[in-house]
């Protein structure tokens, strides 16, 4: 009894020492914010430890960004972000160039041809495909396969990467600090000259990633029909990775359209950590990012999704392990209410005290895994708070989904106690400490702060808003949010004969690895 007192205080007083040097007073000598005459955002954070940088380049803009009829433009760029610029990737660009045209009027005469309602002409259809696939054949002559990501590897580059998902578009990688100059000019070029090139060969490849990660994969499959009935109007039930038939059809010339109106200054925050002066390499940025040529912010007016007035429910029959996920709607990140949801994530879904991980995994032992989160499939739009178990072998779905709508009523109808309440503030400030050891995650943290906010600062508050919630605040969001009606439901319903999962009795039990993506297509 006596440890149990003094392990929350000790650890309290560790991060209160911690902290005295990961507060904002500390950040606000080493970082300096900077948005350049074009409408581009530079944030420096000094951290002389070691002589390498990490970066994080954040565009404003993901799937849900997406044209309607073009769903998975947003991350089909990301991949061409990639393929070089009109001096980097190609042996001659001023061939390369028309070679390149002329796939995309090739593909424009059989697209028109293969999508006529009435009269389509098999034989021309044929012929037109060939013409495209010789277009694209001939403008594949001048390729150099892969030489930005070498460039960037041979001169030390560690985590070359970039991710899209439902509200952003993201690039990073490390660098040794003496070659800061080289990826100033690297990532400022494939954004001022970026170059369509490979782009029906990369399409196959995202039409690939789709099969695999969903068309292939039951947890693939019910995530996206989940959010296709939980959003039946925001562009949030669209798939990130797109359907099919709108990557078997959106061209290159979509994806330079959907460049040109996103990928702007005024839309990107560029965040650089590591052993940099904000006074020396600042020039350096200007010189090269200012290059960008300005352009407005775009409109983000979207459809928004109204109340849901009855329970919803998908139900997929797999030759596979089952699963539950159950989401409830609640307001974007902006709300006031926000540091409340994340403090019943923490409460729900933190570590093996967790209240989902002690009934359903410690205690009745009917599921492998479960949790519950925010973020679902976004945060910058109103999104969805959600529940998920794993069943093991010899149990239901619909015994963990009872199980956890216990845990729900508990949580409505009782206040926490005075302990969990404590831990809730005392990891928060322990996850922000972890989360600022590395360069990368440092930047970030940073410039997603930054965008979503206009302020860095905010990544710091945000501890100070989870120090304000209280036992009451919690039972009331719980009661506004975790209503039946409010819910939509996912089941996967492990199918017989299968010798898997749930009520078949399988000798493997599902893990963790099998929950919904909580971090979006990449």
């Amino acid at each position: 009894m006596k440890y149990r007192i003094l392990k929350p205080f000790t650890l309290i007083l560790l991060l209160t020492a911690l902290a005295a040097a990961q507060n904002v007073a500390s950040f606000e000598k080493r970082i300096t914010v900077k948005k350049l005459p074009n409408g581009l955002t530079i944030l420096i954070c000094e951290r002389p430890e070691a002589p390498v940088f990490s970066f994080f380049t954040m565009v404003d803009a993901g799937s849900a960004q997406d044209p309607l009829g073009k769903t998975g433009l947003a991350h089909m760029f990301e991949h061409m972000a990639f393929k070089g610029t009109d001096t980097i990737g190609t042996t001659d660009y001023a061939a390369e160039k028309p070679a390149l045209e002329k796939i995309e009027v090739a593909y424009a005469a059989y697209l028109e041809e293969r999508d006529k309602k009435t009269g389509r002409d098999e034989a021309k259809l044929k012929e037109l495909e060939k013409s495209w696939k010789d277009a694209i054949a001939e403008a594949d002559k001048f390729v150099v396969p892969n030489q930005f990501g070498k460039i960037v590897e041979q001169n030390g580059g560690q985590d070359l990467n970039a991710f899209t998902d439902y509200d952003e578009t993201a690039y990073h990688y490390s660098l040794p600090v003496n070659r800061l100059e080289l990826w100033a000019y690297l990532e400022s070029e494939r954004f001022l000259h970026p170059v369509m090139r490979e782009f029906y060969k990369e399409r196959n490849v995202v039409i690939e990633e789709r099969r695999l990660r969903t068309d292939s994969n039951p947890t693939g499959r019910l995530e996206e029909q989940f959010e296709a009935a939980a959003f039946e109007t925001h562009p949030y039930h669209r798939p990130t990775i797109g359907w099919i038939s709108d990557l078997n059809s959106f061209s290159a010339t979509d994806a330079k359209r959907f460049f040109d109106k996103y990928y702007v200054p005024a839309n990107m925050v560029v965040a650089i950590t590591g052993d940099v002066k904000a006074a020396r390499i600042m020039p350096i940025l200007e010189k090269y990012f200012g290059r960008l040529p300005m352009s407005s912010k775009p409109d983000e007016t979207t459809t928004i999704e109204p109340p849901q007035n009855s329970e919803r429910k998908v139900v997929l029959k797999e030759k596979s392990q089952p699963l539950y996920l159950e989401g409830y709607h609640r307001p974007d990140y902006m709300s006031k209410d926000d540091a409340i949801y994340d403090a019943i994530t923490d409460l729900m879904s933190e570590g093996r005290t967790s209240r989902l991980y002690r009934a359903l995994v410690r205690d009745k032992k009917i599921a492998a895994f479960s949790a519950g989160f925010s973020g679902l499939p976004g945060t910058k739009y109103p999104h969805l708070f959600a529940f998920y178990a794993v069943p093991l072998p010899g149990h239901s779905t619909q015994e963990v989904a009872d199980a956890i709508h216990a845990e729900i009523e508990r949580l409505k109808k009782e206040d926490i106690s005075d302990e969990e309440l404590t831990m809730i503030k005392t990891r928060t400030k322990a996850n922000l400490i972890r989360g600022l050891g590395e360069n990368e995650g440092l930047a970030t943290q940073l410039a997603i702060y930054q965008t979503r906010y206009g302020d860095w600062r905010e990544l710091f508050r945000s501890v100070d808003r989870i120090d304000k919630v209280t036992k009451a605040d919690i039972r009331r969001v719980a009661n506004k949010t975790f209503q039946d009606t409010n819910r939509t439901i996912g089941v996967i319903e492990t199918t017989s004969g299968t010798g898997q999962g749930g009520e078949q009795g399988s000798e493997q039990a599902p893990s963790e690895q099998d929950a919904p993506d909580q971090e979006g297509a990449q």
